[in-house]
C-alpha cells in the first residue's frame, strides 16, 4: 500500500470520528468533517487504484 494512501485513510478515520463527536455535541460543523472524509477517501481510492494499475503494467 502506498504511503500517501495510508495517510489518506488515516485522515478519513480521524475526520469521521471528529464528525461523530461534533454531531453528538450538537454542532453542525460536523458536515465539514464529513466533506473532508469524502475527499480523503477519494484520494485514497485514487492512489490505491493507481498503484494497482502500475503493478499490472510492470507484469
Amino acid at each position: 500500500m502506498p504511503r500517501n494512501a495510508l495517510y489518506a485513510l488515516i485522515v478519513v478515520v480521524l475526520a469521521v470520528s471528529a464528525a461523530v463527536v461534533s454531531f453528538v455535541e450538537g454542532n453542525w460543523l460536523g458536515v465539514i468533517w464529513i466533506l473532508l472524509a469524502g475527499v480523503a477517501s477519494n484520494i485514497a481510492w485514487f492512489l490505491l487504484r493507481k498503484e494497482k494499475l502500475a503493478e499490472r503494467a510492470r507484469q
